[in-house]
C-alpha cells in the first residue's frame, strides 16, 4: 500500500514537472523540467518493479538514469554551442 501511494506521489510530480516543461520561461527551465521528468520516470519504474515483485526493472531504471544524464548534457551542450562536437578537419 506505501509503495503504491509512492507512485501515485511520482505521477503527480511527474505531471507538475511536465507543465513547467510546457510554460518554462527559458529554454534552460524546460531542459532542466525535462531531466526532472526522466528522474521521476526513473524512480517510478523501480518502484513498479517493486511492486510487481521483479528485480530486474531495477537494472532497466538504472540504465534509463544513465541515459537521461548523457542526454541532459548533449541538450546543453548543443544549446550552449550550437553543435555536439568537432566534425575533424576537412
Amino acid at each position: 500500500m506505501m509503495f503504491a501511494v509512492a507512485a501515485v506521489a511520482l505521477l503527480v510530480a511527474i505531471a507538475l514537472a511536465l507543465s513547467r516543461a510546457l510554460l518554462g520561461p527559458t529554454v534552460f527551465d524546460r531542459v532542466q523540467s525535462g531531466n526532472t521528468i526522466g528522474t521521476l520516470c526513473m524512480l517510478l519504474l523501480a518502484v513498479y518493479g517493486f511492486l510487481t515483485g521483479r528485480p530486474e526493472f531495477l537494472d532497466l531504471a538504472l540504465t534509463y538514469g544513465l541515459l537521461n544524464v548523457v542526454s541532459t548534457i548533449a541538450v546543453l551542450k548543443y544549446f550552449r554551442q550550437g553543435n555536439l562536437g568537432d566534425a575533424g578537419d576537412r
